[in-house]
């Protein structure tokens, strides 16, 4: 861990963070205990509520390089770990091909040509030709990094169970190499969306924190930072609009970043206030389903308050 970079108490790590990311002060103190405990951190809660934005903060808060493993169905070690680089293993096999035929000229057979060889065909996968794909650069770096692994729950549950020594023990097993252990802790946060359930296995790994659509006064606080330039009373009216569609049995409930869009078309559009015709016209920006476009524009007149 990098203490020079890391803040003595959570609330120290929520102002630190508060200039580019508004956190709850549960959300800091999960955040500063994953630091101080060097424990991976999940993240739970719908789409579009700040999870990968706060891995961002965090790490040009800490001024960490952020690392981002972006999961989906069938991903694999391969993508996530690490792979070979072939290509690179069959040039260096041309190119020493006439060291190579030195070597086992005269061999008898191919038993003996292989003996001969023996050990020279480890230097084909040494770290020499192995390509680091997000994890093993998280580990491997020489600076303490912010590694986040995004959207677990697309991932197959195998995958999951792939993390586990990682999370665990910062550290991997790579047949050819052996175990590789973490130069320096990365702060991990793993983002779920509740797609799928996650097992107990790496909720037992990991501390846990629950982001939800955030209250009227923090949404407004996100905006006039992420919107500079609102004016008070529109970014007020949109949020209480937005809020009570969030009330709707909408088939997607408007996330923090579609609110954020949202207020930057009104400023685009030089709005004001909010009306029915202004609302019905942009809702495109704030849903994206004609069947719940049909019913906050249906209700629209209520939700305004006329």
């Amino acid at each position: 861990m990098d203490t020079a970079k890391t803040p003595p108490d959570a609330a120290s790590l929520e102002k630190a963070i508060s200039r580019t990311y508004i956190a709850d002060s549960r959300t800091a103190l999960a955040a500063w205990l994953a630091l101080q405990l060097g424990r991976p951190l999940l993240l739970e809660g719908p789409a579009g509520v700040g999870k990968t934005d706060l891995a961002r903060a965090l790490a040009e808060t800490l001024e960490r390089p952020l690392i981002r493993l972006q999961c989906y169905e069938g991903l694999d070690e391969g993508k996530a770990l690490y792979e070979w680089d072939y290509a690179k293993q069959m040039l260096y096999t041309q190119l020493l091909r006439d060291t190579i035929a030195s070597q086992t000229q005269g061999a008898s057979s191919v038993a003996d040509a292989a003996a001969r060889l023996q050990g020279a065909e480890s230097e084909f996968f040494s770290k020499r030709f192995l390509i680091a794909r997000p994890l093993l650069a998280a580990l491997q770096s020489d600076v303490p990094v912010v590694l986040l692994i995004d959207e677990v729950d697309r991932a197959d549950p195998e995958f999951e169970a792939f993390l586990l020594e990682i999370l665990a023990e910062q550290q991997v097993t790579i047949p050819e190499l052996g175990t590789i252990r973490s130069v320096h802790t990365p702060l991990v946060l793993l983002t779920t969306n509740a797609t799928r359930d996650m097992t107990d296995a790496l909720r037992r790994r990991c501390l846990h924190t629950f982001l939800d659509y955030p209250p009227p006064s923090r949404e407004l606080a996100i905006l006039e930072l992420r919107v500079p330039g609102i004016a008070r009373e529109l970014a007020e009216a949109l949020v209480r609009f937005v809020a009570d569609v969030r009330k709707l049995d909408l088939r997607k409930l408007p996330s923090i970043s579609e609110t954020i869009d949202w207020a930057r078309a009104l400023l685009l559009l030089g709005a004001s206030g909010l009306d029915r015709t202004l609302v019905t016209e942009t809702l495109g920006v704030l849903v994206k389903h004609e069947e719940d476009r049909l019913k906050v524009t249906n209700a629209a007149n209520k939700l305004l308050g006329s």
